[in-house]
Protein backbone atom coordinates (compact mmCIF):
# COMPACT_ATOMS: atom_id res chain seq x y z
CA UNK A 1 0.00 0.00 0.00
CA UNK A 2 0.92 3.65 -0.34
CA UNK A 3 3.07 5.31 2.30
CA UNK A 4 1.66 6.78 5.05
CA UNK A 5 4.22 9.65 4.84
CA UNK A 6 4.29 10.26 1.20
CA UNK A 7 0.13 10.26 1.66
CA UNK A 8 -0.11 12.70 4.19
CA UNK A 9 2.65 15.02 2.66
CA UNK A 10 0.02 14.90 -0.34
CA UNK A 11 -2.78 15.94 1.77
CA UNK A 12 -1.35 18.80 3.70
CA UNK A 13 -0.14 20.17 0.08
CA UNK A 14 -3.96 20.15 -1.08
CA UNK A 15 -4.73 22.41 1.79
CA UNK A 16 -3.66 25.22 -0.53
CA UNK A 17 -5.16 23.47 -3.64
CA UNK A 18 -8.54 25.01 -5.29
CA UNK A 19 -10.98 22.67 -6.81
CA UNK A 20 -12.01 23.15 -10.28
CA UNK A 21 -14.69 20.40 -11.08
CA UNK A 22 -14.84 16.76 -10.18
CA UNK A 23 -15.90 13.36 -12.25
CA UNK A 24 -17.73 10.94 -9.88
CA UNK A 25 -18.84 7.23 -10.61
CA UNK A 26 -21.16 5.89 -8.33
CA UNK A 27 -22.51 2.78 -7.62
CA UNK A 28 -26.37 2.13 -6.47
CA UNK A 29 -27.63 2.08 -2.78
CA UNK A 30 -28.45 -1.26 -1.37
CA UNK A 31 -31.00 -3.52 -3.27
CA UNK A 32 -33.29 -6.63 -2.95
CA UNK A 33 -31.09 -9.51 -4.55
CA UNK A 34 -30.88 -10.33 -8.21
CA UNK A 35 -32.41 -14.20 -7.66
CA UNK A 36 -35.64 -12.73 -7.31
CA UNK A 37 -35.96 -9.68 -9.93
CA UNK A 38 -36.86 -7.73 -10.23
CA UNK A 39 -34.50 -5.64 -8.00
CA UNK A 40 -35.82 -2.56 -6.02
CA UNK A 41 -33.90 -0.02 -3.85
CA UNK A 42 -34.62 -0.22 -0.63
CA UNK A 43 -34.98 2.27 2.01
CA UNK A 44 -31.91 1.77 3.56
CA UNK A 45 -30.15 2.18 -0.18
CA UNK A 46 -31.91 5.28 -0.52
CA UNK A 47 -30.42 6.55 3.11
CA UNK A 48 -27.22 5.38 1.44
CA UNK A 49 -26.76 7.25 -1.51
CA UNK A 50 -28.65 10.38 0.16
CA UNK A 51 -25.67 10.41 2.75
CA UNK A 52 -23.25 10.48 -0.28
CA UNK A 53 -25.11 13.13 -2.08
CA UNK A 54 -25.01 15.39 1.29
CA UNK A 55 -21.14 14.38 2.04
CA UNK A 56 -20.77 15.51 -1.50
CA UNK A 57 -22.59 18.51 -0.53
CA UNK A 58 -20.46 19.16 2.62
CA UNK A 59 -17.43 18.80 0.68
CA UNK A 60 -17.52 20.44 -2.58
CA UNK A 61 -20.88 22.61 -3.04
CA UNK A 62 -22.02 24.71 0.41
CA UNK A 63 -21.08 28.01 0.92
CA UNK A 64 -18.78 26.33 3.68
CA UNK A 65 -17.78 23.31 1.81
CA UNK A 66 -14.26 21.71 3.11
CA UNK A 67 -13.47 21.29 -0.45
CA UNK A 68 -15.54 23.91 -2.20
CA UNK A 69 -15.50 23.95 -5.76
CA UNK A 70 -14.76 27.57 -7.42
CA UNK A 71 -17.82 29.13 -8.92
CA UNK A 72 -19.90 26.93 -8.02
CA UNK A 73 -23.54 27.83 -6.73
CA UNK A 74 -23.90 26.66 -3.67
CA UNK A 75 -27.69 26.89 -2.55
CA UNK A 76 -29.39 26.91 -6.03
CA UNK A 77 -28.55 24.56 -8.91
CA UNK A 78 -27.08 25.98 -12.05
CA UNK A 79 -28.07 22.82 -14.53
CA UNK A 80 -25.34 24.29 -16.70
CA UNK A 81 -23.27 23.10 -13.75
CA UNK A 82 -24.44 19.76 -13.39
CA UNK A 83 -24.08 16.42 -15.32
CA UNK A 84 -26.14 13.34 -13.85
CA UNK A 85 -26.79 10.37 -15.86
CA UNK A 86 -27.50 6.89 -15.31
CA UNK A 87 -29.09 3.91 -17.13
CA UNK A 88 -32.16 1.95 -17.92
CA UNK A 89 -31.98 0.39 -14.69
CA UNK A 90 -34.91 1.42 -12.28
CA UNK A 91 -32.08 0.52 -9.17
CA UNK A 92 -29.64 2.99 -10.57
CA UNK A 93 -32.22 5.74 -11.59
CA UNK A 94 -33.58 5.91 -8.51
CA UNK A 95 -30.05 5.97 -6.78
CA UNK A 96 -28.95 9.19 -8.92
CA UNK A 97 -32.36 10.95 -8.29
CA UNK A 98 -32.31 10.49 -4.59
CA UNK A 99 -28.64 11.45 -4.62
CA UNK A 100 -29.49 14.82 -6.41
CA UNK A 101 -31.53 15.50 -3.27
CA UNK A 102 -28.42 15.31 -1.03
CA UNK A 103 -26.91 17.24 -2.85
CA UNK A 104 -28.96 20.15 -3.55
CA UNK A 105 -31.65 19.78 -1.23
CA UNK A 106 -34.99 21.82 -1.02
CA UNK A 107 -34.03 25.71 -1.19
CA UNK A 108 -36.44 26.73 0.59
CA UNK A 109 -36.96 30.71 0.67
CA UNK A 110 -33.82 30.70 -1.42
CA UNK A 111 -36.14 29.26 -4.53
CA UNK A 112 -38.58 31.99 -3.58
CA UNK A 113 -40.22 34.26 -6.83
CA UNK A 114 -41.99 37.10 -6.92
CA UNK A 115 -44.14 37.47 -9.63
CA UNK A 116 -45.56 40.97 -11.50
CA UNK A 117 -48.28 40.98 -9.58
CA UNK A 118 -46.61 41.37 -6.06
CA UNK A 119 -47.94 37.65 -5.54
CA UNK A 120 -44.94 35.35 -3.86
CA UNK A 121 -44.30 31.68 -5.34
CA UNK A 122 -42.34 28.65 -3.56
CA UNK A 123 -41.80 25.47 -5.82
CA UNK A 124 -43.71 22.59 -3.64
CA UNK A 125 -42.19 20.30 -1.50
CA UNK A 126 -40.25 23.62 0.18
CA UNK A 127 -38.38 24.25 -2.41
CA UNK A 128 -37.61 21.11 -4.08
CA UNK A 129 -35.06 21.57 -6.58
CA UNK A 130 -35.85 20.09 -10.01
CA UNK A 131 -32.50 18.22 -11.03
CA UNK A 132 -32.45 16.21 -14.31
CA UNK A 133 -31.32 12.45 -14.20
CA UNK A 134 -30.20 11.97 -18.01
CA UNK A 135 -31.39 8.24 -18.45
CA UNK A 136 -28.76 6.83 -21.31
CA UNK A 137 -30.57 4.00 -23.02
CA UNK A 138 -26.89 2.33 -24.39
CA UNK A 139 -24.18 2.35 -21.41
CA UNK A 140 -22.12 0.38 -19.50
CA UNK A 141 -25.13 -1.17 -17.92
CA UNK A 142 -27.16 -2.78 -20.06
CA UNK A 143 -31.39 -1.95 -19.37
CA UNK A 144 -32.73 -3.50 -16.35
CA UNK A 145 -28.98 -4.38 -15.49
CA UNK A 146 -29.55 -4.67 -11.55
CA UNK A 147 -32.22 -7.91 -12.41
CA UNK A 148 -29.04 -9.83 -14.26
CA UNK A 149 -27.18 -12.18 -11.72
CA UNK A 150 -24.80 -12.68 -15.00
CA UNK A 151 -21.84 -9.66 -14.56
CA UNK A 152 -21.37 -10.04 -19.21
CA UNK A 153 -24.88 -10.35 -19.81
CA UNK A 154 -25.13 -7.74 -22.44
CA UNK A 155 -22.20 -6.85 -23.31
CA UNK A 156 -22.36 -6.51 -27.21
CA UNK A 157 -19.18 -6.55 -27.23
CA UNK A 158 -17.89 -9.55 -29.36
CA UNK A 159 -14.45 -9.93 -28.38
CA UNK A 160 -15.39 -9.24 -24.45
CA UNK A 161 -17.80 -11.89 -24.45
CA UNK A 162 -15.33 -14.21 -26.18
CA UNK A 163 -12.52 -13.22 -23.94
CA UNK A 164 -14.48 -13.44 -20.43
CA UNK A 165 -16.09 -16.68 -21.37
CA UNK A 166 -12.15 -17.70 -21.29
CA UNK A 167 -11.70 -17.68 -18.02
CA UNK A 168 -14.09 -20.28 -17.60
CA UNK A 169 -11.40 -22.63 -18.93
CA UNK A 170 -8.67 -21.01 -17.05
CA UNK A 171 -6.56 -23.61 -14.64
CA UNK A 172 -7.26 -20.86 -11.63
CA UNK A 173 -11.47 -21.02 -12.29
CA UNK A 174 -11.41 -25.05 -12.94
CA UNK A 175 -8.80 -25.17 -9.39
CA UNK A 176 -11.12 -23.58 -7.69
CA UNK A 177 -14.26 -24.82 -9.30
CA UNK A 178 -13.07 -28.06 -7.55
CA UNK A 179 -12.02 -27.10 -4.62
CA UNK A 180 -14.71 -25.22 -3.39
CA UNK A 181 -17.17 -27.78 -4.44
CA UNK A 182 -17.86 -29.14 -0.94
CA UNK A 183 -17.61 -25.53 0.87
CA UNK A 184 -20.53 -24.56 -1.82
CA UNK A 185 -22.43 -28.14 -1.02
CA UNK A 186 -22.24 -26.54 2.88
CA UNK A 187 -24.35 -23.91 2.32
CA UNK A 188 -26.89 -25.11 0.41
CA UNK A 189 -29.47 -25.78 3.15
CA UNK A 190 -29.16 -22.11 3.10
CA UNK A 191 -30.02 -21.35 -0.66
CA UNK A 192 -31.98 -24.49 -1.88
CA UNK A 193 -35.15 -22.53 -2.19
CA UNK A 194 -33.22 -20.46 -4.90
CA UNK A 195 -30.41 -22.75 -6.40
CA UNK A 196 -30.34 -26.87 -6.78
CA UNK A 197 -27.24 -28.38 -6.13
CA UNK A 198 -26.09 -28.41 -9.35
CA UNK A 199 -26.15 -25.14 -9.18
CA UNK A 200 -24.30 -24.01 -6.24
CA UNK A 201 -21.16 -23.88 -7.16
CA UNK A 202 -18.26 -21.59 -7.74
CA UNK A 203 -19.82 -21.38 -10.77
CA UNK A 204 -22.51 -18.92 -9.57
CA UNK A 205 -20.38 -17.68 -6.74
CA UNK A 206 -21.67 -14.34 -7.35
CA UNK A 207 -25.38 -14.90 -7.39
CA UNK A 208 -24.98 -17.35 -4.35
CA UNK A 209 -22.81 -14.61 -2.79
CA UNK A 210 -25.58 -11.79 -3.35
CA UNK A 211 -28.53 -14.07 -2.50
CA UNK A 212 -26.77 -14.80 1.08
CA UNK A 213 -25.73 -11.04 1.74
CA UNK A 214 -29.27 -9.77 0.87
CA UNK A 215 -30.57 -11.79 3.31
CA UNK A 216 -28.34 -11.40 5.92
CA UNK A 217 -29.26 -8.09 5.46
CA UNK A 218 -32.58 -7.64 5.61
CA UNK A 219 -34.05 -11.01 6.81
CA UNK A 220 -34.75 -12.02 10.42
CA UNK A 221 -35.05 -15.34 9.72
CA UNK A 222 -32.95 -17.68 7.56
CA UNK A 223 -33.22 -21.20 7.00
CA UNK A 224 -29.93 -22.92 8.35
CA UNK A 225 -28.60 -19.94 9.47
CA UNK A 226 -26.04 -21.59 11.84
CA UNK A 227 -24.08 -22.33 9.19
CA UNK A 228 -23.56 -18.82 8.41
CA UNK A 229 -20.68 -18.31 10.22
CA UNK A 230 -18.24 -15.23 9.94
CA UNK A 231 -15.68 -17.71 8.26
CA UNK A 232 -18.07 -18.53 5.69
CA UNK A 233 -19.78 -15.67 4.79
CA UNK A 234 -16.02 -14.26 4.57
CA UNK A 235 -15.28 -16.94 1.95
CA UNK A 236 -18.55 -16.13 0.41
CA UNK A 237 -17.34 -13.55 0.05
CA UNK A 238 -13.96 -13.35 -1.03
CA UNK A 239 -15.00 -16.53 -3.72
CA UNK A 240 -18.00 -13.93 -5.66
CA UNK A 241 -14.72 -10.85 -5.92
CA UNK A 242 -12.16 -13.61 -7.32
CA UNK A 243 -15.10 -14.85 -9.68
CA UNK A 244 -16.11 -11.29 -10.92
CA UNK A 245 -12.65 -10.26 -10.88
CA UNK A 246 -11.92 -13.18 -13.38
CA UNK A 247 -14.48 -12.14 -15.64
CA UNK A 248 -14.18 -7.86 -15.78
CA UNK A 249 -10.46 -7.81 -16.07
CA UNK A 250 -7.78 -9.90 -17.72
CA UNK A 251 -4.06 -8.21 -18.06
CA UNK A 252 -3.30 -10.36 -21.20
CA UNK A 253 -6.57 -9.19 -22.84
CA UNK A 254 -7.90 -5.55 -22.19
CA UNK A 255 -10.61 -5.74 -24.08
CA UNK A 256 -12.34 -7.87 -21.38
CA UNK A 257 -12.23 -4.68 -19.63
CA UNK A 258 -14.29 -2.71 -22.32
CA UNK A 259 -16.65 -1.58 -19.41
CA UNK A 260 -13.70 0.21 -17.56
CA UNK A 261 -11.85 1.49 -21.06
CA UNK A 262 -15.37 3.22 -22.37
CA UNK A 263 -15.65 4.56 -18.54
CA UNK A 264 -11.88 6.04 -19.02
CA UNK A 265 -12.79 8.17 -22.14
CA UNK A 266 -16.24 9.36 -20.32
CA UNK A 267 -13.86 10.72 -17.53
CA UNK A 268 -11.30 12.41 -20.00
CA UNK A 269 -14.51 13.75 -22.11
CA UNK A 270 -16.51 14.68 -18.97
CA UNK A 271 -13.12 16.61 -17.14
CA UNK A 272 -11.94 18.28 -20.54
CA UNK A 273 -14.63 21.30 -20.69
CA UNK A 274 -14.19 22.03 -17.18
CA UNK A 275 -9.91 22.03 -17.87
CA UNK A 276 -10.19 24.41 -20.83
CA UNK A 277 -12.87 26.73 -19.20
CA UNK A 278 -11.69 30.04 -16.74
CA UNK A 279 -11.69 28.49 -13.46
CA UNK A 280 -14.23 31.88 -12.46
CA UNK A 281 -16.88 31.09 -15.02
CA UNK A 282 -19.75 30.59 -13.34
CA UNK A 283 -21.43 28.40 -16.48
CA UNK A 284 -18.99 25.79 -16.94
CA UNK A 285 -19.47 22.69 -16.16
CA UNK A 286 -18.25 21.16 -12.91
CA UNK A 287 -20.15 18.61 -11.44
CA UNK A 288 -20.39 14.89 -13.90
CA UNK A 289 -21.85 11.68 -11.88
CA UNK A 290 -22.46 8.93 -13.13
CA UNK A 291 -24.27 6.00 -11.84
CA UNK A 292 -23.87 2.57 -12.57
CA UNK A 293 -22.70 -0.87 -11.96
CA UNK A 294 -19.74 -2.58 -9.81
CA UNK A 295 -18.11 -4.22 -12.88
CA UNK A 296 -16.91 -1.16 -14.10
CA UNK A 297 -15.36 -0.33 -11.15
CA UNK A 298 -13.51 -3.63 -11.21
CA UNK A 299 -12.70 -3.41 -14.84
CA UNK A 300 -11.57 0.41 -14.93
CA UNK A 301 -9.01 -0.72 -11.44
CA UNK A 302 -7.50 -3.18 -13.68
CA UNK A 303 -7.02 -1.23 -16.31
CA UNK A 304 -5.74 1.92 -14.08
CA UNK A 305 -3.14 -0.32 -12.41
CA UNK A 306 -4.94 0.06 -8.35
CA UNK A 307 -4.19 -3.59 -7.88
CA UNK A 308 -0.82 -2.35 -7.29
CA UNK A 309 -2.08 -0.41 -4.44
CA UNK A 310 -4.06 -2.80 -2.68
CA UNK A 311 -5.38 -6.43 -3.65
CA UNK A 312 -8.51 -4.87 -1.72
CA UNK A 313 -9.35 -3.46 -5.40
CA UNK A 314 -9.71 -6.61 -6.74
CA UNK A 315 -13.14 -7.24 -4.56
CA UNK A 316 -16.48 -6.11 -5.33
CA UNK A 317 -17.11 -2.62 -4.22
CA UNK A 318 -19.71 -1.77 -1.60
CA UNK A 319 -22.92 -0.41 -1.94
CA UNK A 320 -23.42 3.72 -2.82
CA UNK A 321 -19.29 3.19 -3.55
CA UNK A 322 -18.16 6.43 -5.92
CA UNK A 323 -14.47 6.84 -7.41
CA UNK A 324 -13.67 10.71 -7.68
CA UNK A 325 -11.45 12.38 -10.13
CA UNK A 326 -10.85 16.12 -8.79
CA UNK A 327 -9.38 18.73 -11.01
CA UNK A 328 -7.24 21.18 -9.12
CA UNK A 329 -4.81 23.94 -8.69
CA UNK A 330 -2.27 26.15 -7.18
CA UNK A 331 -3.30 28.58 -9.44
CA UNK A 332 -5.19 31.81 -8.73
CA UNK A 333 -9.10 31.60 -9.99
CA UNK A 334 -9.81 34.11 -12.15
CA UNK A 335 -11.32 34.46 -15.69
CA UNK A 336 -8.94 33.58 -17.59
CA UNK A 337 -8.28 29.92 -18.40
CA UNK A 338 -5.26 28.08 -16.96
CA UNK A 339 -2.34 26.57 -18.80
CA UNK A 340 -2.20 22.95 -18.61
CA UNK A 341 0.61 22.48 -17.03
CA UNK A 342 -1.32 24.18 -13.77
CA UNK A 343 -3.73 21.73 -13.37
CA UNK A 344 -3.39 18.58 -11.77
CA UNK A 345 -5.84 15.43 -10.93
CA UNK A 346 -6.38 13.74 -7.30
CA UNK A 347 -8.62 10.22 -7.36
CA UNK A 348 -10.47 9.44 -4.60
CA UNK A 349 -12.09 6.24 -3.62
CA UNK A 350 -14.42 5.87 -1.04
CA UNK A 351 -15.70 2.00 -0.35
CA UNK A 352 -19.36 2.34 0.87
CA UNK A 353 -21.45 5.54 0.84
CA UNK A 354 -18.74 8.43 1.34
CA UNK A 355 -21.52 10.06 3.84
CA UNK A 356 -21.96 6.81 6.14
CA UNK A 357 -18.48 4.79 5.70
CA UNK A 358 -15.59 7.13 6.35
CA UNK A 359 -15.57 9.23 3.50
CA UNK A 360 -13.24 9.59 -0.13
CA UNK A 361 -10.01 8.62 0.49
CA UNK A 362 -6.70 9.60 -1.81
CA UNK A 363 -5.09 6.67 -3.62
CA UNK A 364 -2.39 7.09 -6.47
CA UNK A 365 -3.41 6.14 -9.79
CA UNK A 366 -1.24 4.07 -12.72
CA UNK A 367 1.11 2.82 -10.47
CA UNK A 368 3.07 5.48 -9.47
CA UNK A 369 4.27 6.79 -6.83
CA UNK A 370 2.76 10.59 -7.53
CA UNK A 371 -0.32 12.30 -6.08
CA UNK A 372 -1.88 14.43 -7.31
CA UNK A 373 -0.82 13.85 -11.37
CA UNK A 374 -0.34 16.93 -13.35
CA UNK A 375 -3.23 16.91 -15.61
CA UNK A 376 -0.83 16.25 -18.88
CA UNK A 377 0.60 13.08 -17.01
CA UNK A 378 -2.99 11.82 -16.58
CA UNK A 379 -4.12 12.76 -19.89
CA UNK A 380 -1.57 10.43 -21.16
CA UNK A 381 -1.95 7.55 -18.83
CA UNK A 382 -5.50 7.10 -19.61
CA UNK A 383 -5.83 7.39 -23.31
CA UNK A 384 -3.17 4.37 -23.27
CA UNK A 385 -6.13 2.33 -22.39
CA UNK A 386 -9.23 4.66 -22.93
CA UNK A 387 -12.28 4.74 -25.77
CA UNK A 388 -13.88 7.76 -26.25
CA UNK A 389 -15.74 6.95 -30.17
CA UNK A 390 -18.11 4.33 -31.35
CA UNK A 391 -15.23 3.61 -34.28
CA UNK A 392 -12.93 2.71 -31.28
CA UNK A 393 -15.14 0.26 -29.76
CA UNK A 394 -15.93 -1.25 -32.58
CA UNK A 395 -12.51 -2.01 -33.48
CA UNK A 396 -11.45 -2.71 -30.33
CA UNK A 397 -14.80 -5.70 -29.88
CA UNK A 398 -14.53 -6.43 -34.04
CA UNK A 399 -18.07 -5.80 -34.04
CA UNK A 400 -19.64 -5.49 -37.70
CA UNK A 401 -23.52 -5.33 -37.42
CA UNK A 402 -25.85 -2.99 -35.37
CA UNK A 403 -24.25 0.62 -34.17
CA UNK A 404 -20.85 -1.05 -36.06
CA UNK A 405 -22.71 -1.83 -39.43
CA UNK A 406 -21.33 0.34 -42.19
CA UNK A 407 -24.69 1.98 -42.58
CA UNK A 408 -24.64 3.77 -38.89
CA UNK A 409 -20.64 4.01 -39.11
CA UNK A 410 -20.08 5.48 -43.01
CA UNK A 411 -18.05 3.51 -45.45
CA UNK A 412 -14.16 4.26 -44.52
CA UNK A 413 -15.36 3.89 -40.25
CA UNK A 414 -16.82 0.60 -41.29
CA UNK A 415 -14.22 -1.00 -43.27
CA UNK A 416 -11.63 0.73 -40.34
CA UNK A 417 -13.68 -1.03 -37.88
CA UNK A 418 -14.30 -4.49 -39.66
CA UNK A 419 -10.28 -4.85 -39.99
CA UNK A 420 -9.02 -7.61 -37.53
CA UNK A 421 -6.74 -5.15 -36.07
CA UNK A 422 -4.28 -6.60 -33.01
CA UNK A 423 -4.44 -3.27 -31.32
CA UNK A 424 -6.30 -0.33 -31.91
CA UNK A 425 -5.79 3.40 -31.26
CA UNK A 426 -6.97 3.55 -27.80
CA UNK A 427 -4.66 0.73 -26.52
CA UNK A 428 -7.10 -2.34 -26.30
CA UNK A 429 -6.00 -5.25 -27.59
CA UNK A 430 -7.91 -7.80 -29.86
CA UNK A 431 -9.03 -10.72 -27.13
CA UNK A 432 -9.79 -14.44 -27.29
CA UNK A 433 -12.42 -14.52 -24.61
CA UNK A 434 -15.87 -14.34 -22.70
CA UNK A 435 -18.86 -12.18 -21.62
CA UNK A 436 -17.91 -8.62 -20.32
CA UNK A 437 -20.29 -8.24 -17.45
CA UNK A 438 -21.42 -4.42 -17.18
CA UNK A 439 -21.02 -3.79 -21.01
CA UNK A 440 -24.00 -2.94 -23.57
CA UNK A 441 -24.02 -2.26 -26.85
CA UNK A 442 -22.95 1.56 -26.94
CA UNK A 443 -24.86 4.21 -29.43
CA UNK A 444 -23.62 5.99 -31.89
CA UNK A 445 -23.72 9.62 -30.80
CA UNK A 446 -22.61 11.73 -33.78
CA UNK A 447 -19.50 10.23 -35.13
CA UNK A 448 -16.98 11.18 -32.57
CA UNK A 449 -19.21 11.76 -30.14
CA UNK A 450 -18.98 10.80 -26.52
CA UNK A 451 -20.36 6.93 -25.62
CA UNK A 452 -22.08 7.02 -22.24
CA UNK A 453 -20.61 4.17 -20.36
CA UNK A 454 -21.53 3.31 -16.47
CA UNK A 455 -22.01 0.34 -14.38
CA UNK A 456 -23.65 -1.06 -11.74
CA UNK A 457 -22.69 -3.84 -9.10
CA UNK A 458 -22.34 -5.20 -5.72
CA UNK A 459 -20.33 -4.84 -2.80
CA UNK A 460 -17.01 -4.44 -0.75
CA UNK A 461 -13.19 -4.16 -1.98
CA UNK A 462 -12.81 -5.57 1.71
CA UNK A 463 -12.56 -2.27 4.01
CA UNK A 464 -8.87 -2.34 4.14
CA UNK A 465 -8.70 0.11 1.10
CA UNK A 466 -10.58 2.49 3.29
CA UNK A 467 -8.99 1.91 6.36
CA UNK A 468 -5.94 2.11 4.51
CA UNK A 469 -6.42 4.96 2.87
CA UNK A 470 -7.25 7.64 5.60
CA UNK A 471 -3.81 9.00 5.92
CA UNK A 472 -4.14 9.65 2.39
CA UNK A 473 -6.56 12.21 1.97
CA UNK A 474 -9.22 14.35 4.62
CA UNK A 475 -12.75 12.57 5.03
Amino acid sequence: MKSAVLLSLAAAAAADESVLGIYVFHRHGDRTTKSWPPTALTPLGADQVYASGTYFRDRYVSANATSRIAALSSDLAVLSQISITAPVDNVLQNSANVFTQGLYPPAGTAAQQTLANGTVTEAPLGGYQYIPVNIVSSAASASGSEDSGWLQGSSGCNNAIVSSNQYFSSAEYLETLNSTAEFYQSVLPVVNTTFTSAQDTFKNAYTVWDYIHVSTIHNSSIPSSDLLTNETLFQLQTRADQHEWGLAYNESEPVRAIAGAVLAGEILQGLNPTVLAAPAKKSASRLVFQFGAYGTFMAFFGLANMQAVSTDFMGVVDYASSIVFELVTNSTVTDTPLDLDEISVRFRFANGSAGLDGGLHEFPLFGQSVTPLPWTTFESEMKRFSIGDTVSWCNACGNTTGVCSPTNLGTANATSASTDSDSSSSGISRPVAGVIGALVTLAVVLGVESLILLVGGLRVVKKGVAAAGKAASSA
